[in-house]
């Protein structure tokens, strides 16, 4: 399984140093949306890292699916705070761990 790392060039560029390899820099929102989309269904992705300024800005839709995905593993990190894995968690375990 490998890690995908969605996000601006800055974003990704600590995980390039990192020695990750499956970085997404898509230039338009429909290019975003049509790689995400893609990531979602690419069985040999585990975990997908997306910037949270990213997931801001997604549909509604796209952004509950990502949220909802088991495999790959959806998480957004950033400057932004973004609590989706922190509401998986809480839908898995029935427990809020930051409490």
């Amino acid at each position: 399984m490998e890690i995908a790392v969605v996000g601006s060039p800055a974003f990704t560029l600590g995980f390039q140093l990192a020695g990750l390899s499956s970085l997404y820099n898509p230039d338009g929102e429909e290019e975003l949306h049509s790689t995400l989309r893609s990531l979602l269904n690419n069985k040999s992705v585990g975990i997908m890292v997306v910037d949270s300024a990213v997931m801001a800005t997604l549909p509604e839709r796209l952004r509950d699916q990502l949220s909802a995905s088991v495999s790959p593993t959806v998480l957004g990190i950033g400057t932004e705070e973004d609590t989706t894995l922190r509401d998986t968690i809480r839908k898995a375990i029935g427990v809020d761990l930051w409490k």
